[in-house]
């Protein structure tokens, strides 16, 4: 599956986009598009390139060209620092930031992340989640399928009642590169502080949802975002992990909340 860079549901005008995660796992929130598209025209970006800069300018030229400035943006995981970073660069251009099941913002939280889900993962399960992860930090010639599968054990240990489909990544392109290149990238910006001091820059409302079955510890976000983004609220969803939409009991929530935020 080739990225086709841009995705729109619904009808103008354009006002919301949907920011994936990974990095490099375009589409996965299409089924989050759909909802919301039959209450408002939403677009969803791919973002392909590979530094953290070029990321920021691929998103700018696609909101310029295709969306009604400014934007609400929904940004999940990896796509929520993108919001943030994107919003304090091109404050005009954003209207709203939610953020959802985002990374913490401090280094001190990020080994909760590991820790949580070796203790959900049986052994071999574990160590074949060390293993992928090490190989795609290291080396940028592994294939779809190690990404492929590195996704598939973390849905399983960050999940907490997940509603299966058995199509959850039909529509995912898996791009091992863009992961390896922008995590690198984005690592190094939190632990620097400079991802902090970006967000103080942020001048628009700015939500987190985030699942307190979440590996993802909820304090790495809720505590530094409160004492450096103006316009701050936090809501916690019970029995939900890091993918709201794929939660039996809280994807109904999570969607009521969703649609009370968009203007």
């Amino acid at each position: 599956m080739k990225s086709q860079g841009l995705r729109k549901y619904g009808s103008p005008p354009f006002r919301l986009a949907v920011i994936h995660g990974g990095p490099g796992a375009p589409g996965e929130m299409k089924p989050v598009a759909e909802e919301l598209s039959s209450g408002v025209g939403v677009l969803e970006p791919f973002q392909t390139e590979l530094s953290i800069e070029d990321q920021v300018d691929e998103l700018k030229d696609t909101l310029e060209k295709a969306g009604d400035i400014p934007v609400t943006l929904i940004g999940y995981s990896w796509g929520a620092w993108l919001s943030i970073i994107f919003s304090a660069i091109y404050p005009a251009l954003v209207e709203k930031i939610v953020l959802v099941g985002s990374p913490p913002f401090r280094e001190k939280y990020a080994d909760q992340i590991v820790d949580a889900r070796l203790k959900r993962l049986g052994e071999t399960e574990g160590e074949e989640l060390r293993s992928l992860t090490g190989r795609l930090d290291k080396s940028g010639e592994v294939g779809e399928e190690y990404l492929t599968r590195l996704g598939e054990l973390a849905k399983k240990a960050d999940s907490y009642d997940p509603i299966s489909t058995g199509d959850e990544l039909e529509d995912i392109e898996v791009q091992p590169e863009v992961y390896r290149r922008i995590w690198t990238e984005a690592r190094e910006v939190r632990r620097s502080g400079e991802l902090l001091e970006l967000a103080q820059l942020v001048k628009s409302p700015v939500v987190a949802i985030h699942g307190d079955h979440d590996p993802h510890p909820a304090e790495g976000v809720r505590e530094p975002l409160s004492q450096n983004v103006n316009d701050f609220r936090f809501i916690l969803l019970e029995e939900c992990g890091h993918t709201p939409w794929i939660e039996s009991n809280a994807r109904d929530k999570f969607y009521v909340i969703l649609k009370s935020l968009i203007p």
